[in-house]
């Protein structure tokens, strides 16, 4: 017997909210931090550990681009160009890289860049 999908039903299992895992090596300490990136123009939180991670960066003189490959749940190998206002100046980043948070749902939600070297 097949059970109709419904607009209702499939507005419930469609809206169910989807999480990327941690990557192997998340470190746990660094969780408040990835917490308190918020972001920029409407103050929301960016993501947590679970879908910010430090990415693969390039920079030119158009801004960053990222690297979006397959710990990210997707099958394809692309770089993305980061928005200049999802980007997060000024901030401090103990991971030592840059960091992105994104989903493949929502795209880009921020990013820091990589500690001036």
């Amino acid at each position: 017997m097949r059970i109709p999908l419904t607009a209702a039903t499939a507005f419930v299992l469609f809206s169910i909210p989807t999480f990327a895992l941690p990557p192997d090596n998340a470190d746990p300490a660094m969780a408040p931090w990835f917490k308190s990136l918020r972001q920029p123009g409407t103050g929301a939180e960016c993501c947590s550990i679970s879908d910010c991670r430090p990415a693969e960066v390039r920079h030119d003189n158009q801004g960053y681009e990222v690297k979006i490959d397959q710990s990210w749940n997707i099958s394809a190998v692309f770089w993305l160009r980061v928005p200049a206002e999802r980007i997060l100046e000024n901030r401090d980043n103990p991971t030592g890289k840059a960091v992105l948070c994104f989903t493949p749902e929502a795209g880009i939600l921020c990013f820091v860049p990589p500690p001036e070297s």
